[in-house]
């Protein structure tokens, strides 16, 4: 089992539409998966039709009696739905002992239903919440997608900082050693390539042997998650342009990158 979170400072990089088509890709192509939907905007839930108040992610955080439930959406793919309430049960989570590694502590007592998991990929809102820290320290990779733009490399900065004092900040008292071994990895995403702004952009993501995509902008990626329909259904579609399976076929390039990352 692996597990990915998608992650970044900055909102509106793509996290929720590269989560989506990333974890129908691995679907298609036989892997089991689960999603988890860390983000109390409830994107990544609702791209589904889903809309709970219980059963959610919010139980593993909450004192309440609620089970998390996790919903079987089609063959090979799963998710733990969202909750609205984790913006006010993050306020609630800094007076708790060991309030980073609430999830680390579910997924340990919940190893057996888990484990037939091939990988977990997980959707954060756009910040360095305690949630979003609980979600890190479970990872084996934190994918951070960055735009192009000064605000891009900021984001960029701001994670690399705080991942790095997470790192030393959760610790087992015992053994010395960090709780959080996530590897940060970066994705260039939605770069128009016929601006100057954008040519930097990749010379300076190039630079940073941590990046393992550089994705186009296409309106039909931003699409996907609006329509509730990932890019696996639409290639399968007669009606698609040579433009168009171009980009699918660069995209499966890219998915398949994600998924030779070892940890």
């Amino acid at each position: 089992m692996e597990i990915i979170t998608f992650s970044a400072i900055k909102g509106g990089v793509g996290k929720t539409t590269l989560t989506f088509n990333y974890g129908e890709w691995l679907a298609n192509k036989g892997y089991n998966v689960l999603l988890i939907d860390s983000d109390h905007q409830c994107s990544l839930t609702q791209t589904y039709d889903i809309y709970k108040e219980t059963g959610t992610i919010a139980s593993i955080f909450s004192k309440d009696s609620d089970e998390v439930e996790i919903i079987e959406l089609h063959k090979n793919l799963s998710i733990i739905p969202a909750s609205m309430k984790l913006d006010t049960i993050n306020n609630e989570l800094q007076t708790r002992a060991n309030k980073e590694l609430l999830m680390y502590m579910w997924t340990s007592d919940n190893y057996d239903k888990l484990k037939k998991y091939d990988y977990i990929l997980i959707d954060t809102h756009p910040d360095f919440s305690t949630v979003t820290q609980n979600m890190i320290a479970i990872s084996d990779f934190v994918f951070s997608p960055i735009e192009p733009s000064e605000y891009g490399f900021i984001s960029k900065s701001n994670l690399e900082l705080r991942m790095t004092q997470l790192k030393q900040d959760v610790i087992n008292v015992e053994s010395r050693q960090s709780f959080v071994t996530a590897e940060l990895k970066f994705i260039g995403n939605r770069i128009k390539h016929n601006t100057k702004s954008s040519h930097e952009f990749v010379k300076q993501m190039e630079k940073d042997p941590r990046t393992i995509a550089l994705i186009p902008e296409r309106e039909i990626f931003n699409k996907t998650s609006l329509n509730h329909e990932p890019l696996v259904v639409m290639e399968k579609k007669k009606s698609a342009t040579q433009q168009m399976r171009k980009f699918f076929n660069d995209i499966d390039q890219t998915f398949d990158t994600f998924t030779k990352q070892k940890a």
